[in-house]
């Protein structure tokens, strides 16, 4: 099948083994041959509708013949053995294709045959398949298993003893939930062994302290690992009272985990022995891979192609160690000295030194974790990973990540926005600058950056996003222990005044409200609180408050409904009984158990780090802003719960045009480029994006006519190869009112652009619009394509007042794009002025984001200015970049299910 794109990539099969689907190879004939001998007559018989092993033979023939153009497909393969294979043929017409699968008998049931289909239905689909065929004999029940729970949308017809399936190629919401659900059991069984090993062995144990090994293996000792824990080092016989071994193949037993600590070039050996021996995951303590250069990454390709080939998960290289509090296991395989608490706070970090801070903070605090995981170098096992088990681990709570790089954000972002809705996800990223300008390139392109991506993704996956470690530990600990607010409302009291107005000015900056109280509530307050400075909030109960105080005035805010949540500020004064305060506080919590409560304790010698109550520990912050910080990220949070998830609209995509322009232009120009203004129309209007009537005249006279045809006044424009802004050569003339007009304009511009080949002109009738507006699309890695939407014209990137989200756009997702730009007003009407056809806007951010899921090649689109009034929003100008699509994970269906990195 010419131009079938399938590249290799790992994945996880449910059991947790690493699957490698490839390309099949000229070379693959022996190995399919033997996987033809190996399967049962029953097994025969149901693939080939006979027990006929030349049938076998003749169809793994065609497959590896790469003469024949018709047929393709991909293996499997578990161990470096191919287990199964999967092909495409291509069918009564250009979008419809068959496709057959065929997989060892003893690797039946462990899922290979739906990521084997995921693989060529993404491959297929983006060759313009729609639809890909199957026949079947009825009893075949494990291959009607593989199409049906494949979430597909699919078909079926019975003629006699067979089924002809239908499979459509299209992903929708069906397909990615089952999808999820496939992930999820395939990460928990895969990193099992990491958070539930029953046995370790730490290698590179060294007998003097201080040494990375020996540490790890004193942690190991101290956490009371309930385990099986071995050292290996050929020069001891035991190290702090563990049996020590002089090497991996010396062990009692193949340990389910592995804590490796020796010289980098030692590293890939162990690992090999490992996995030999059959142990399912490595954590690499050791330094010297992709953190030490050219060789260094070598050497990290190296260590994970031998983990690949026995179906390993790595942890590191370059990493601090795991941390599990679970009383079952209790493992800290770390070489950090913290000690933890059992937690409801799962937390990651790609760097050693914060990992570390992170545990000695939590320490100090009484911070509690769950698990803990230092990334290192992720060669292997990401933060996606351990979103995926961390969903269904029922200790964890709150999920936390200190993240330097996304291998696959837009995986990312999908498990992100689906885990979201059960478990808050807080992030700190590292490493995030501004990429810089690019001169030449588009409007669109000009305004992003990798943080404008940070935020897009973030926003639309219900992500916090903290900006600080110490932000990261103050929201952690608030969502740890603390329900979700139901609303913005913070309620402010406590015995220090000044303490209090800090509290409100840090809530209007976090975007908080902190509410006037109704007279009749504070007539109640009045009367409750006789001698209390002021009870408006926030409220001030006066230095000398008794505990009685706080709890009256907690019963009367949270049982008023005026209030969302509550941050208490206790000044410890002489004249104050801190401890009486908690306990009335922590009484008054759990008699309002929904509402989230957050203190401050000022003055104290000996401030505790959480009030514990029947309802859940109130975290004790330092200072009032840090309390307030962390309620703000909360009610964000429980904003974006609130919100309805929204709905992809799939219009009718006319895509055999599209497809053919594209492939066309980079078959001319191998780099990419950016395509004639012509082109760009007419690529828009397959997906029915209609852009303002633009007619191309090749002279004055020819554009006279054309100015007549359309109706004065006109504007024209030259379109020069390879240059973006018109204003900026001259290239536009606009309010063109007489025939004498636009044949002076003709012959200015052509004179002017005389020394640019392949320039064209065009003209155009004028669109008057209130308000003009740039939409489009730019390719910002690794994160993909972003949309944009913003004020436009030819101040756009001046004003700067842009909105970016990842495609595809929810309807709510266009909605609230318009609604977050500072302009928005001018949108719905401002001092009387009519407000723009709001309807027609979005559907245009929709239309342009099912573009840019659609055709990863166009990298970037701007459509600039749109012309947006009462009446619709019509694009003006147009121009389109297109680029060879990228061959990594963030581009490919496959990578929903991909390990690899």
């Amino acid at each position: 099948m010419p131009g079938l794109q399938v590249g290799e990539s790992d994945a996880l099969t449910i059991t947790g083994r690493v699957l490698r689907i490839r390309p099949v190879r000229a070379e693959d004939l022996p190995a399919l041959r033997e996987l033809n001998r190996r399967i049962s007559d029953r097994s025969v018989f149901l693939r080939f509708f006979a027990l006929n092993r030349l049938a076998a033979d003749r169809y793994v023939e065609q497959l590896t013949d790469e003469r024949d153009s018709a047929h393709r497909g991909v293996v499997g393969e578990l161990d470096g053995r191919v287990v199964a294979v999967a092909s495409l043929h291509r069918i009564g017409g250009e979008d419809r294709a068959e496709i057959g699968l065929l997989v060892d008998d003893d690797c039946q049931g462990e899922g290979i045959g739906t990521l084997l289909l995921e693989e060529l239905a993404a491959a297929a689909a983006r060759e313009g398949i729609r639809e890909l065929v199957a026949e079947t004999l009825a009893e075949n029940a494990a291959v009607l298993r593989v199409f049906t729970d494949s979430g597909f949308a699919e078909d079926c017809r019975w003629e006699g003893g067979e089924a002809l399936i239908r499979l459509r190629t299209a992903t929708d919401p069906a397909f990615l939930e089952a999808l999820d659900e496939r992930e999820r059991r395939a990460e928990s069984a895969s990193l099992a062994p990491l958070f539930r090993p029953r046995s370790v062995a730490v290698v590179g144990a060294g007998r003097a302290p201080g040494g990375v090994g020996h540490e790890a293996l004193r942690s190991i000792v101290a956490g009371g690992f309930t385990g099986r824990l071995y050292a290996v080092n050929p020069h001891a016989a035991e190290i702090a009272g563990v049996p020590c071994f002089p090497d991996v193949t010396a062990l009692p037993e193949a340990v389910d985990l592995v804590v490796i600590a020796v010289p980098a070039p030692s590293v890939t050996g162990v690992v090999t022995a490992c996995g030999k021996a059959g142990t399912r995951v490595a954590v690499v303590l050791s330094s010297g891979f992709a953190d030490a250069g050219p060789e260094g990454r070598r050497r990290q390709a190296e260590l994970l192609a031998a983990a690949r080939r026995y179906g390993m998960r790595l942890v590191g290289p370059n990493c601090l160690g795991v941390v599990v509090t679970d009383p079952e296991v209790s493992l800290n395989a770390t070489f950090a000295p913290a000690r933890l608490r059992p937690g409801r706070l799962a937390l990651a970090s790609q760097s050693g030194a914060v990992g570390m801070a992170v545990l000695d903070h939590a320490a100090r605090v009484g911070l509690g974790l769950s698990s803990f995981v230092s990334l290192g170098n992720k060669a292997d096992v990401s933060g996606n990973d351990l979103l995926l088990y961390w969903a269904g681990d029922e200790r964890t709570r709150v999920i936390a990540l200190y993240l330097e790089s996304f291998g696959n954000p837009r995986k990312f972002a999908r498990i992100a926005r689906r885990l979201a809705r059960v478990k808050p996800i807080l992030t700190l990223t590292g490493g995030v600058t501004p990429t810089g300008g690019r001169a030449g390139r588009s409007h669109t392109a000009a305004l992003a950056s990798s943080d404008t991506a940070l935020e897009a993704l973030f926003a639309q996956a219900g992500v916090v996003r903290t900006r600080t470690l110490e932000e990261l530990l103050e929201a952690a600990r608030l969502f740890a222990e603390q329900p979700v607010p139901s609303g913005d409302r913070l309620a402010i009291l406590g015995n220090a005044g000044g303490a209090g107005v800090l509290a409100a000015d840090a809530a209007h900056l976090a975007g908080l409200t902190v509410p006037c109280l109704s007279e009749e509530l504070r007539q109640r307050l009045t009367r409750a609180l006789p001698a209390a400075p002021a009870v408006d909030n926030p409220i001030d109960l006066g230095a000398a408050a008794a505990p009685h105080q706080f709890a009256a005035a907690l019963d009367l805010l949270l049982g008023s409904g005026e209030v969302d949540a509550v941050m208490v500020n206790v000044a410890a004064t002489a004249a104050t009984d801190p401890a009486g305060v908690a306990r009335a506080v922590t009484e008054a919590h759990a008699r309002h158990q929904n509402i989230p409560f957050a203190a401050c304790v000022l003055g104290a010698a000996d401030r505790p780090s959480g009030w514990a109550g029947q309802g859940g520990e109130i975290p004790v912050y330092e200072f009032p802003e840090s309390a307030v910080r962390a309620l703000a990220h909360a009610a964000r949070y429980g904003r974006w719960l609130r919100r309805p998830p929204g709905r992809v609209h799939a219009w009718p995509v006319d895509l055999a045009p599209a497809r053919r322009l594209v492939d066309g232009f980079l078959a001319a120009h191998p780099d990419g480029g950016w395509l004639g203004l012509a082109d760009a129309i007419r690529l828009l209007a397959c997906f029915g994006i209609e852009v303002v009537q633009t007619v191309r005249v090749s002279s004055a006279e020819e554009a006279v006519a054309v100015a007549d045809r359309l109706g004065y006044p006109v504007a024209m424009k030259a379109a020069v190869p390879g240059r973006v802004h018109k204003t900026e050569y001259g290239g536009v003339r606009l309010g063109l009112g007489t025939a004498g007009e636009v044949r002076t304009a003709y012959q200015r511009l052509a004179a002017g652009l005389a020394g640019e080949p392949g320039t064209e002109i065009f003209v155009q009738p004028m669109v008057a619009a209130p308000i003009e507006l740039i939409v489009g699309v730019t390719y910002e890695r690794p994160f993909g394509p972003l949309v944009a939407c913003g004020l436009g014209g030819v101040a756009t990137e001046v004003l700067r007042d842009q909105v970016f989200r990842m495609p595809p756009l929810t309807d709510l997702d266009a909605a609230e794009m318009l609604r977050s730009l500072r302009s928005a007003p001018l949108l719905f009407g401002y001092r009387g002025a009519q407000g723009v056809n709001i309807g027609a806007v979005e559907e245009l951010l929709q239309r342009v984001g099912q573009l840019a899921a659609t055709l990863p090649e166009v990298t970037e689109l701007d459509l600039n200015p749109v012309m947006a009034g009462p009446s619709g929003a019509v694009p003006v100008d147009v121009r389109v970049r297109v680029a060879p699509a990228p061959l990594d994970p963030e581009g490919r269906l496959r990578a929903l299910t991909s390990v690899h990195r």
